[in-house]
């Protein structure tokens, strides 16, 4: 019998076991709330259980999940930012164009999953694109706001509706 020491085998299990907790700290931290801070942890094993990294492989497990809450982290916190930016917008509507709580929740939701979708576009393609779909301008009104011609602001849309059809949520 071999006398080495093997290295724990990563599996969800045990990574979960082994790391939940420092995380979990490490996630309070950040966000001086324990109920958010434990949420964006097993939000960040679920993201672990889906991504495409064999957990078998993994040679530094706090990193990898440091990665991966990291970004939960800066999605939470422009999430929060939308939501806010949402309230201050409909505290300037009279009150009987306000939509009920129900409305506002779908909105809130449909807002955030557009922000998911849009991640990772440059500035410009994004506004170009928020700008014609949310506000209905023409490309030439787009191009007059960017400073840019016309033409590139038909690539902007191009790479948009392209990064919508190929992005997976």
């Amino acid at each position: 019998m071999n006398d080495a020491v093997l290295p724990t085998e990563h599996t969800l299990d045990n990574l979960y076991r082994d790391h939940r907790s420092w995380l979990e700290s490490w996630l309070r931290r950040r966000l001086g709330n324990a109920w958010d801070a434990a949420d964006l942890s097993q939000d960040t094993f679920l993201r672990v259980l889906g991504s495409a990294q064999p957990l078998t492989q993994l040679q530094e497990p706090r990193a990898y999940l440091l990665t991966v809450g990291k970004r939960l982290l800066i999605n939470f916190h422009q999430r929060r930012s939308l939501e806010q930016a949402y309230l201050n917008a409909l505290a300037t509507l009279p009150d009987t164009c306000v939509p009920s709580p129900e409305q506002r929740w779908i909105l809130l939701e449909t807002l955030q999953a557009l922000d998911e979708l849009l991640d990772g576009l440059p500035s410009g393609v994004r506004r170009a694109f928020l700008w014609s779909q949310l506000e209905g301008l023409g490309y030439r009104e787009i191009a007059e706001r960017l400073r840019v011609s016309e033409r590139t602001v038909k690539r902007y849309m191009a790479h948009a509706y392209e990064h919508c059809l190929l992005v997976d949520l």
